[in-house]
């Protein structure tokens, strides 16, 4: 379709969890799709509550998310193909050395 045609790139960082870490993998591993940013939380598992009593409920993990090749997310995250951090400082003056990156390379694609 249509949208395989255009360039993409796909920026993450320690909020980066769970459902968007498994699709950036994925994207990763099936489209080649590039990784941009900082480390990945780490939460590639599948939880569901079992209640115990009225007022209480354990946590039970129930499955963990593998990448198509097969990385395991769970407690170790995904590393970036392009390393890129964000600093206090960039915070405070409003810049974003991450998405000037992708834009970089989205820009060499072409």
């Amino acid at each position: 379709s249509r949208l395989l045609e255009y360039p993409l790139v796909i920026l993450i960082n320690e909020g980066s969890a769970s459902g968007s870490e498994i699709l950036a993998g994925t994207l990763r591993d099936n489209r080649g799709i590039i990784l941009i940013g900082e480390k990945t939380f780490g939460k590639g598992s599948v939880q569901e509550l079992e209640r115990l009593r009225e007022d209480s409920f354990l946590k039970i993990t129930v499955a963990k998310w593998l990448t198509p090749k097969g990385q395991s997310i769970t407690d170790v995250g995904l590393e970036p193909d392009r390393v890129v951090e964000m600093t206090e400082e960039d915070y405070e003056e409003g810049r974003d050395p991450q998405l000037d990156e992708a834009i970089e390379i989205i820009r060499e694609m072409k």
